[in-house]
């Protein structure tokens, strides 16, 4: 990971003038929403199976606190969810605010 970043930081270095005049933006912009959002709704998603499977273990011990633990488990779904928004607003504000020339 640290040689490819080097390797990423020379080539900025080494090209002045592309960097300069933003030639390189529009790509980097496109790969990097596209990095983020894979990894947001990845991580979303395992994270949402594992809260769904430890409210599920917990309603199976105690039945009588199903109720509290469902509405516990929504509201952090709710939250986790928010997260892969918060990554989609970003994508787009990367995709269309910095638009791909040529």
């Amino acid at each position: 990971m640290s040689r490819s970043l080097m390797l990423a930081v020379m080539a900025v270095f080494a090209f002045p003038g592309l960097a300069a005049a933003q030639g390189w933006v529009g790509p980097f912009a496109v790969i990097a929403a596209g990095i983020g959002m894979a990894l947001a709704a990845g991580l979303c998603g395992l994270g949402q199976g594992r809260a769904v499977a430890a409210a599920v273990d917990a309603m199976a011990r105690q039945p009588a606190a199903a109720a509290r633990i469902q509405t516990a488990m929504i509201i952090g779904l709710a939250l986790i969810e928010s997260l892969a928004i918060y990554v989609l607003v970003v994508a787009m504000i990367l995709l269309f605010v910095q638009p791909i020339k040529g």
